[in-house]
């Protein structure tokens, strides 16, 4: 798909791109990958993990930017957009600047990539895009409505976009399991809610999802892969089997659970073996056969929430996923 093609990641330095990019040019050798970031010390650091590879190439710029957008696009088939502002209490006491990354940062990308004739674009989503109760679920959802829309926004041009949604990235820079492992020798470990899960998904199947969208797409899909739960209780107590849970109380903005597929969406949304596939409302696109394939409708007011999940994460499956990925657990 991607052999002799090249490749833009926006935000391609936080853990997404430092999982992409190698497992990318390792499975399908393209062109060029460019990373498009603002962080120039990022940059510096990931650089040296690909030094002597002509094939990875860095990209100082910002997606508020567009004219920025515009150079670094010169010749880039296929777009994934992993930059935004994330950390839900940062975007509940700084709005302007979530909205203005999320929001107005997407609708430049859009235009960039028809205006330069991008074959495709795969944007990066959030369970909290889902029946959003923050500003940053909320400014994910009009981005994602966004993305879905830029396929009749393109007109006559190619460019097609398609969204991936997932929830809680094990391991990654800033979550949970690196912040208990940080902490745990304090014999103390802070719970907001005992009641309260979260899916958890490994930053490589995050990348295997944005694979298959990028095969599969036709225009508009919200992908979401089948991932297990778990109660944080749980994860709490496998990480430190003899730390005590301090019950602390939600934080602002912050759900119970975690929710991918809202009943709304069930209208639209149909099951495959490993995920779903959300299909946009808009042109009859839900209706599309090319869309559906070989999906089956799910059952009206179906929801897909870390509560209500068939599939559950094992203490011994977190154990054997925190002993094989110790040594990179946090960093990336």
């Amino acid at each position: 798909m991607f052999a002799n093609q090249t490749v833009l990641v926006t935000g391609g330095t936080g853990s997404f791109g430092n999982t992409f990019v190698p497992m990318t040019l390792k499975r399908y050798n393209p062109k060029k990958i460019i990373v498009f970031s603002r962080d120039e010390m990022k940059q510096w650091d990931m650089a040296k993990k690909f030094e002597g590879d002509d094939r990875v190439r860095f990209f100082i710029g910002d997606v508020r930017d567009k004219d920025r957008l515009h150079r670094a696009l010169d010749g880039v088939d296929y777009v994934v957009h992993a930059a935004a502002t994330k950390i839900v209490p940062t975007a509940e006491y700084n709005p302007f600047e979530c909205v203005k990354t999320n929001i107005m940062g997407a609708m430049n990308l859009i235009d960039a990539c028809i205006d330069k004739g991008v074959k495709r674009v795969v944007a990066l989503s959030t369970d909290k895009a889902s029946s959003p109760i923050n500003l940053y679920g909320a400014t994910k959802l009009a981005s994602d409505k966004l993305f879905v829309a830029g396929n009749s926004y393109s007109g006559g041009k190619t460019t097609r976009f398609s969204v991936v949604r997932y929830g809680n990235v094990m391991g990654s820079r800033g979550s949970v399991i690196p912040f208990f492992m940080s902490i745990k020798d304090k014999g103390v470990l802070p719970i907001t809610d005992k009641r309260m899960t979260r899916f958890m998904i490994s930053l490589e199947e995050g990348v295997e999802l944005v694979w298959h969208a990028f095969e599969d797409m036709v225009g508009g899909e919200i992908y979401v892969k089948k991932i297990p739960s778990m109660k944080m209780t749980d994860l709490a107590r496998v990480v430190a089997p003899e730390a005590r849970q301090d019950v602390v109380g939600i934080r602002p903005g912050e759900k119970l659970h975690e929710q991918m597929i809202s009943a709304e969406d069930s209208h639209y949304t149909y099951e495959y073996p490993e995920h779903f596939k959300i299909l946009p409302t808009i042109n009859g696109w839900a209706n599309c056969p090319k869309r559906i394939k070989t999906g089956v409708k799910v059952p009206e007011g179906f929801v897909y929430a870390s509560d209500n999940n068939a599939e559950w994460m094992s203490d011994k499956q977190l154990q054997d996923w925190i002993y094989v990925n110790k040594d990179k657990i946090g960093s990336i």
